[in-house]
């Protein structure tokens, strides 16, 4: 159980700075570039919301396979990353709705280079939204267990796949202690949704 809790953690932090990272510059470049089939390709990014698990964890097994990347905790990050992207392009795209790009547009006519300015400006404007979505991929990555099921191993065995095994091998008061935890991290999460909610609220007051 330590070993699956760690694994989880692991997972869910990597997957977290990779989904962050990757979902804040795609929805920065599907904001503000007009690009020809931008519909399309935003409905390709949030596809992995639309396509049922089962189906999303049989196609990454069969695209792992050849490259061993199955059974490792690699694979599993890259496919919960995957997953996690979605959520974090939704919600810093909405934040960015209520961004004026004068601001950014001010600090460059300033002598300031395009990394201070996003450092600088567009950053702190957008933090809440790039850490809801941050909080939304580390809960994605952490409650996950199909596409789990397919891509670990024994060693590789995240805290969702060993309560999975348990209640299905042997029913043991350890799985309600997991499920507890469970609980109160996302009660622990909503109250920090809450809250930046409520900052946002107020800076645009």
């Amino acid at each position: 159980w330590r070993l699956s809790l760690r694994n989880s953690f692991i997972v869910a932090s990597a997957t977290t700075l990779l989904a962050t990272v990757l979902g804040t510059l795609a929805a920065l470049g599907l904001t503000r570039a007009r690009l020809p089939g931008q519909t399309l390709l935003l409905g390709l990014i949030v596809s992995p919301m639309v396509v049922p698990l089962v189906i999303v964890a049989v196609g990454v097994y069969f695209a792992y396979a050849p490259f061993g990347l199955t059974g490792s905790l690699l694979g599993l990050t890259l496919a919960h990353t995957a997953l996690a992207v979605p959520f974090v392009v939704i919600t810093v795209s909405a934040t960015l709705q209520g961004f004026d790009p004068n601001q950014a547009r001010a600090g460059a006519s300033l002598g300031a280079s395009p990394t201070v300015v996003f450092l600088r400006i567009v950053l702190p404007l957008i933090l809440p939204g790039v850490v809801s979505g941050a909080l939304f991929a580390f809960v994605t990555s952490f409650d996950e267990v199909v596409v789990a099921l397919f891509l670990t191993g024994p060693g590789e065995r995240t805290l969702p796949r060993q309560m999975f095994n348990g209640i299905r091998e042997n029913i043991s008061p350890v799985i309600a202690a997991a499920a507890s935890l469970l609980i109160l991290l996302s009660v622990l999460l909503l109250s920090v949704l809450e809250l930046l909610r409520r900052r946002n609220e107020r800076l645009r007051g």
